[in-house]
């Protein structure tokens, strides 16, 4: 299955937009802010999520929001979609289309902008990597496999008394 790659782009509680992690600093994260470029330090306190651990509830599970993007991104033909200035109606029926098994009573109008914001966003700064779980999965085995390979290949022992003097 396909999905987007969302590896480190943040959302700060409080903040507007989207952020991209920079490094750890001594008091909090160092991001930067894809609309203006600044770099800013996000204190231990302030409530950062990862874009990778946000889902939409639906009524059977969660979806992730990685698979709600590569929703869109197949929908849209890897466009730009709706503004979240649109309508509220419009907002609603186009989100219906995308996810329509999404829960209305728990996925607020709100959540449905920030989705249309992040998704455009993302795009206008070309951070939406469609990758494929299934391949990734699969590399994961192979690295995992050709180190159980080396970790099992024994290095010759030396036998004592049998050492060659370098001196000679």
């Amino acid at each position: 299955m396909k999905t987007i790659q969302l590896k480190d782009i943040l959302a700060i509680s409080g903040k507007g937009g989207l952020f991209k992690f920079i490094a750890q600093a001594r008091n909090g994260i160092v991001v930067e802010s894809l609309e203006d470029n600044k770099r800013h330090v996000a204190p231990a306190t302030a409530r950062v999520s990862s874009l990778d651990d946000i889902a939409i509830f639906t009524i059977k599970e969660e979806v992730p929001l990685a698979d709600i993007f590569f929703m869109i991104h197949e929908k849209s033909e890897g466009k730009e979609i709706l503004s979240h200035k649109a309508p509220v109606e419009e907002l609603k029926s186009y989100f219906k289309e995308l996810v329509p098994e999404y829960d209305e009573d728990r996925v607020y109008v709100s959540d449905i902008k920030k989705v249309f914001q992040w998704y455009n966003q993302l795009k206008q700064h070309e951070l939406l990597e469609v990758i494929d779980k299934e391949e990734d999965k699969e590399e994961d085995k192979e690295e995992d496999q050709k180190e159980q390979a080396a970790d099992k290949i024994e290095k010759p022992e030396e036998k004592p008394g049998k050492k060659q003097d370098a001196a000679k």
